[in-house]
């Protein structure tokens, strides 16, 4: 069967799509929430999310079953071994939205994202302490992965763990985030540009500092210095990237696109929280822009997405 053959081929870094879609479903939330616009799909994100979740899930099972061994070369590759926590963010994320509907799903789901995510958190840093092959040039925004899923447990964890749970989640999530940080920008600035498949990874350096703002209001209600500061961090980064837009432009369209995605999502819901702590207009602004941009980028990446499944361009043996 010709579909057959692309199963050992597909990613685990196909669960980023869920975490964008997941975050783009909280910022409807908010924006329904705060009243910004006249309808916000908040249904239709989610059930979508929800849906191509389950479908993404069965078929990495499925390859995971049939195509050990495909499995194992990922977690033995250096970018994608960071893409396995997508999974269990994911869950932790669809666990944050789904407790509006169905509590005791969003209990679950965040249950097994949160306990998953530890799991992963510890096997991936062991692999990094103890790896006999990694080298400076393999590491890529793509690392911050694994301690973004700690930053998030919060989200949804205040309300169904302890706080002391919480704050171990946030704080390791957030001091593995700081060591990183320094060892991706040694990395671009004094070694080879990265490859251009993962130049997307850069966008990943604004979700910790954003997803860290977010789950700090969770555990510390009152908006303080320390929670502007990784808000502004987020800004920055936000910016900084941003003015780069003509460069990732150029870059052909593949699933590493869908990086984008969640640190965007991420800062939109940052700004908007900003906006209702402070009431200021120009985190109003800010928000509106924000909105539009993740608005825009995903509907086009879901036609690009759907365009390259039709003309067999995605789950093909690596180029690189």
């Amino acid at each position: 069967m010709n579909s057959q053959p692309r199963l050992p081929y597909f990613p685990v870094s196909f669960f980023s799509m869920i975490m964008g879609l997941s975050g783009f479903t909280l910022v409807m939330m908010k924006v329904e929430e705060l009243g910004l616009i006249a309808y916000a799909p908040v249904e239709l994100s989610a059930a979508l999310t929800i849906a191509l979740f389950l479908v993404l899930i069965s078929t990495y099972t499925l390859k995971l079953i049939r195509h050990p061994d495909a499995v194992r070369t990922e977690l033995d590759h250096p970018a994608m071994l960071s893409f396995f926590p997508t999974i269990t963010i994911s869950l932790i994320l669809i666990g944050s939205f789904l407790a509006t509907w169905i509590p005791t799903i969003a209990l679950l789901s965040w249950q097994i994202g949160a306990a998953g995510q530890l799991l992963l958190a510890l096997l991936i840093l062991t692999r990094w302490i103890h790896h006999d092959h990694f080298e400076i040039h393999h590491i890529s925004p793509a690392w911050f992965i694994p301690v973004i899923g700690n930053i998030l447990v919060p989200l949804a964890g205040v309300e169904n763990a302890s706080m002391e749970l919480n704050w171990f989640f946030f704080s390791t999530g957030l001091l593995f985030w700081i060591v990183l940080f320094t060892i991706i920008m040694y990395r671009m600035v004094f070694h080879h540009p990265m490859a251009e498949n993962l130049l997307p990874t850069m966008f990943i350096m604004i979700a910790p500092p954003a997803v860290g703002f977010i789950s700090y209001l969770n555990l510390v209600p009152d908006l303080d210095n320390f929670a502007r500061v990784l808000y502004y961090n987020a800004l920055f980064m936000t910016l900084l990237l941003l003015v780069q837009t003509p460069r990732f432009m150029k870059i052909p369209f593949s699933l590493s696109w869908w990086v984008y995605s969640f640190p965007l999502t991420a800062v939109t819901v940052a700004t908007l929280l900003m906006y209702e702590e402070t009431g200021k207009f120009y985190f109003l602004i800010i928000s509106y822009l924000l909105l539009a941009l993740v608005t825009t980028l995903i509907l086009f990446l879901l036609y690009k997405t759907f365009l390259a499944a039709r003309h067999n361009q995605i789950c093909i043996p690596s180029k690189s």
